[in-house]
Parts: C-alpha cells; structure tokens; sequence
C-alpha cells in the first residue's frame, strides 16, 4: 500500500497559505548563477527541441520536465538541478516545443500527452552510451507528462528508467481545469492565457491561424477547446482530457514512481489526489504533505530550502 504517511512540511511563517506558497517561491526565489550546456536535436516531424545539459560526470542521469508555460531557468528548475548535482547525478533539462525562447517550426506546440517528445530526450541521451541509468522528474504539467509516459508506454520505456518523482501534478485534467477557473484563482488563469497568446501570435504570421476573438477565452476549457485541441488531433476539449489525463493510466505503471500533490495546491481538484490508485499498484507512491503550494514546497524561503528537492534525491536514491 504505497500511500505514504503526510510529512511534516515545516513552511515558513510567513508563507501562510497556498496562494503564497505558489506565488513566492516563483517569483522571488533567487539561484547562484548555472550555466547549462545547450543542445538542439532534431524531432522525426522535422521541429526541434533544446536540451540543457548540467553534468558532473555521472553515469545516472536524471531528466527533468517543466510546468505548463515554462522552461528550463525557472527556478524551481534549476533549484531540482542544483540539488541533483549535488547529490552526484547529471541533470537534463529539457524545454518542450516554443518553450526555449525561439518559437518552434510547426504549427503544432506542445500538450499534455506528448510523450513522443519525452521518449526523444530520454533515448538520445541513452544513445550518447555514458548512462547506465536515468531517473525522471516532472513539476505539474510535466509530470502529467512523466506519469503520461510511464503508464501509457509501460512497454516501451527503455530499460535504464530506474524511478520517477513528480510534483504538483494536475493528473485529472477536467476537474483541474475547472479548479483553475475559479475567481480565487484568476491571476494564475490570466497569465498562462496572456503568455500562450502572444505564442499564437507569432504562429499567425507563419500559419493560418485565427485569433478573432481571443480576448473574450478566459478558461483553458475554452482554450483547448479552440487550439489545443484541433492542432493536436484531439476532437475537442473534453478528448484531449480524456486521453491526456495521467490518472486513468496509473495503475499501469511498473517503475517505482513518487508523486508529491499538497492538499493546499490552489491548482488541483479533489481528483487529482489518487488514493485508490496508489493503494492498488505496488509501484506507484503518493504523498500528500498539508502545506506546499503548487511548484512551491519551500521549507525556509530566505535560506533556499526545498522540500521537493530533497525528497525527489532521497526518493531517486531508493529511499521512499
């Protein structure tokens, strides 16, 4: 019964709620800089990824996936990277499609189930023969993603897929998207609608791409509804949730898995907590710590403390 006991997340006073715990953490957090060694590789439909590359000579590597709208230098990124170079491991960071600061070659972008793009990462990093092992990480839309390919792929994940840990992670999409159209939470809809909207700008001076009316979408259900959807041959909003949503692949899943969702997440729905998934498959663990925010987990803010952090190298190192 991998449903693990809920740890005691001691947040800063000051960090009195979820939205906080979002929202600091994201926006204040300040890194040492770390530069990345940059690599682009080319996808069988002829557009291109960028992968940033933190390495210390490991033979481990770990592949990390970042949250909806965002890329590999945010900070809870490059904190994860920090932490796992530290603990001994080479870190890979990869940014999805137009996520890399130059807009991608196709119409199309990224979405929720484009696990093509993670198994690309993964089996070119595997080809370069300096890996015995890999491990996965993924932050709320990536680890959608990394949950998405471990139970829909279970056959063709390669071998050296050793364990995975995911934070904040909206698996059931419906209701999440639902949960992000609440008035509480209109600063967070507001901005990932302005940033994809100014990427379906460029894309309409390359494509025929209708933005009439742009201005009145004010939920991702009517946005995946308009594009996401069709540019990615789903039949609209509801299909893509359907067949995009990680929860209803879980049980499915064979490598050893963490997932890290916080009760106070202003992102996640009651549905995205699966207890009974987590009871039923030996190798799927879920922990759900009271305080954390979403992306956030910050045990002491001032000083860079991060709970995922150290439970994502612990959990990678076997220790559940």
């Amino acid at each position: 019964m991998p449903l693990l006991p809920t740890p005691d997340i001691r947040r800063p006073f000051y960090l009195l709620n979820g939205h906080l715990q979002t929202i600091l953490p994201s926006t204040l957090r300040r890194l040492p800089p770390h530069a990345y060694t940059r690599e682009r590789i080319q996808t069988p439909d002829k557009d291109f990824l960028d992968l940033d590359w933190s390495k210390v000579g490991s033979q481990t590597l770990v592949v990390l996936s970042h949250g909806l709208e965002g890329d590999t230098h945010r900070p809870y990124m490059k904190g994860m990277v920090r932490a796992l170079n530290k603990a001994g491991w080479d870190a890979l960071a990869w940014n999805f499609r137009s996520c890399s600061g130059e807009p991608n070659h196709l119409l199309r972008s990224y979405h929720m189930g484009a696990v093509e793009d993670l198994d690309l990462v993964v089996r070119h990093a595997l080809q370069t023969g300096k890996y015995q092992t890999v491990h996965l990480v993924g932050f709320s839309m990536g680890g959608n993603l990394t949950l998405n390919y471990l139970g829909q792929w279970t056959e063709k994940v390669p071998a050296q897929v050793a364990r995975a840990a995911v934070f904040s992670v909206p698996c059931h999409m419906k209701s999440a998207c639902l949960q992000l159209a609440k008035p509480a939470n209109r600063i967070y809809m507001k901005r990932f609608l302005r940033s994809l909207h100014e990427k379906l700008k460029e894309k309409s001076q390359r494509f025929e791409l209708d933005l009439a009316g742009y201005e009145q979408i004010t939920t991702f259900e009517q946005f995946d509804d308009r594009y996401t959807a069709p540019l990615h041959g789903f039949e609209n909003a509801a299909d893509y949730y359907e067949r995009c949503s990680s929860v209803a692949h879980l049980h499915r899943i064979k490598v050893p898995t963490l997932l890290v969702n916080a009760q106070n997440d202003p992102f996640l729905s009651n549905e995205c907590f699966p207890v009974e998934q987590a009871r039923q498959n030996p190798n799927f663990y879920l922990e759900m710590p009271k305080e954390g925010g979403h992306v956030g987990f910050s045990e002491g803010f001032l000083k860079g403390r991060y709970y995922s952090e150290r439970r994502a190298v612990a959990f990678l190192q076997g220790i559940v």
